[in-house]
């Protein structure tokens, strides 16, 4: 009996199963807890969508049109932070919630209430980034890097944002100890770890590279509080710290941390690609092996966003190698994607849009990833728009398409109910088009020497800004379709079949992952 009233089964129903909103703050159920991470995940990706469009909105023509520099610059920091982690890393730890239990056979995640606890730091959190608008000074205007010296000398608003910085690495800290327990201990008889399927694997490596980095940004952002109150100069030269220091430091973080932001992603797309080519996954141990690697990796190339720092040639040297390595792995999971859809009895559901939407755009940001690892290059291109092109091929074609993917593949198991197939497929085509017209003109401005992070400009950058700023209005409206899809969903589309997405081998929407007979890792059977 005391066992039963632990795991809220005793006799008082009422104490251990509140209803209405009592439900959502006090539940423990893995379920709950998801959806919570993918609502909050979608309010904020609204958030800092509406501060991108004000940024865009003054880049339309040059001249200064609506906002103070300071305050142009204001956005640019909130855009990068509240996407980062507030948009993109909830919407993925609300999918582990979701699907890792179901996955492995466990009947919840290890540590129910810290699970709780982790999202309801959230929205605390999410706070400080926004009312930091408000007080005296303004938001911190350094950039989502917050780099030293400018994060030493700015207003209260900082200081906000290293509270919220702090707070949010907690929550995934203790997301990723959940994450990485259930996978290590609650996995049902026989489901070995090279059965798990592909989306398991890269959570648990995830969860990994987010215990060894948030402590790193957590002493960032500790030594930038003490610059600013308590008299140390970690990052201040005149008092024989180093700006640079900080750098080095926030990109130790960094880098691992953009890879927290794909490998989930990588993981998704490789559920989706399965179910809708009807065949197994191509080389399911390479894949994981090509994970794996790809996080090793991500520790040691930190320093190829510093390559105007002054580095000596040698280190250049190392991280411009080191860089190009990190691209093979990746590389592998690519050419794995795409033999996996070969000779497959492929059909273009919306999930399966967006996978292919993710494998094309996706490659086109880590080609500009390349150019980019080269130093030479890169010096020309250094905080130029070519950058901020680069990026946001990597995190919304890549991360935020493969959210979108997830959900619509995922949301007719969650809900009971299918989406709109024809709203999913304008969601997709409208989002594929208008991301394209937004970014792709980016290449061209950086190339030319557009420099980010400035309200103004000079003429011979106007139609390009022009173009990207219709394609971003465009884009963030296209986002109302996906509301409405996942809304006219949740309220009772068809009923989903038991099978949503089964396929004509009887494959389901959980593919079992072990190799098959025509990938390399046995001879093929001749029939």
């Amino acid at each position: 009996m005391e066992a039963a009233h632990v795991y809220g089964h005793g006799h008082d129903d009422h104490a251990h199963h509140p209803s209405g909103i009592m439900r959502w703050i006090m539940t423990t159920n893995h379920k709950d807890i998801g959806t919570l991470y993918l609502w909050f995940s979608f309010t904020m990706f609204i958030v800092g969508g509406v501060l991108a469009l004000m940024l865009r909105a003054e880049l339309f023509e040059p001249g200064l049109q609506l906002w103070r520099p300071e305050f142009f610059n204001q956005l640019t920091t909130m855009h990068g932070l509240i996407m980062v982690f507030g948009g993109i890393m909830p919407a993925f730890v609300g999918f582990a919630n979701w699907q890792v239990p179901m996955m492995i056979g466990a009947p919840d995640m290890a540590f129910a209430r810290m699970n709780n606890w982790s999202f309801w730091l959230l929205p605390p959190a999410a706070t400080l980034l926004v009312i930091s608008f408000f007080v005296p000074g303004g938001a911190i205007a350094a950039g989502w890097t917050l780099y030293a010296p400018l994060s030493t000398q700015m207003g209260p608003g900082t200081d906000l944002a290293i509270f919220a910085v702090h707070i949010l690495g907690a929550s995934s800290i203790m997301g990723s100890i959940n994450i990485i327990t259930t996978i290590l201990n609650m996995r049902a008889p026989g489901m070995t770890m090279m059965k798990m399927p592909l989306f398991v694997w890269t959570w648990l490596i995830t969860g990994y590279l987010l215990i060894a980095v948030m402590p790193v940004l957590a002493g960032a952002v500790t030594m930038v509080l003490t610059d600013r109150h308590f008299g140390t100069h970690f990052f201040n030269a005149a008092g024989g710290g180093d700006p640079v220091m900080f750098q080095h430091i926030f990109w130790f973080f960094g880098h691992p941390e953009v890879y927290i932001m794909i490998l989930p992603a990588f993981g998704i797309v490789s559920q989706i690609v399965p179910t809708f080519s009807r065949k197994p996954l191509f080389g399911y141990s390479s894949m994981v092996y090509a994970t794996s690697s790809i996080a090793i990796l991500s520790f040691i190339v930190w320093a190829h966003h510093m390559f105007t720092v002054g580095m000596p040639a040698s280190a250049q040297l190392f991280f411009m190698y080191a860089t190009m390595l990190i691209a093979v792995p990746t590389g592998v999971k690519v050419f794995n994607w795409i033999a996996t859809m070969w000779k497959g009895a492929m059909t273009f559901e919306t999930p399966m849009l967006f996978a292919c939407g993710f494998i094309f755009v996706f490659s086109m940001g880590g080609f500009t990833g390349l150019v980019l690892a080269i130093a030479p290059i890169d010096i020309q291109v250094q905080d130029t728009y070519y950058v901020v092109a680069h990026f946001h091929y990597v995190l919304v074609a890549g991360s935020l398409f493969a959210i979108f993917g997830g959900i619509y593949f995922w949301i007719p198991k969650w809900t009971g109910h299918m989406y709109e197939e024809t709203l999913g497929k304008w969601h997709f085509w409208l989002s594929m088009i208008f991301f394209n017209v937004t970014f792709f003109p980016m290449h061209f401005s950086g190339l030319a020497g557009m420099p980010r992070r400035v309200p103004d400009y000079a003429l011979q950058f106007a139609d390009f800004n022009m173009i990207s700023s219709i394609g971003a209005f465009g884009f963030g409206l296209s986002q109302l379709l996906f509301l409405w899809a996942v809304v006219k969903c949740i309220r009772g589309g068809a009923k989903a079949a038991d099978k949503t997405w089964e396929g004509a081998d009887g494959l389901e929407w959980t593919l079992p992952s072990p190799a098959p007979y025509h990938t390399f890792e046995t001879p093929p059977v001749v029939k």
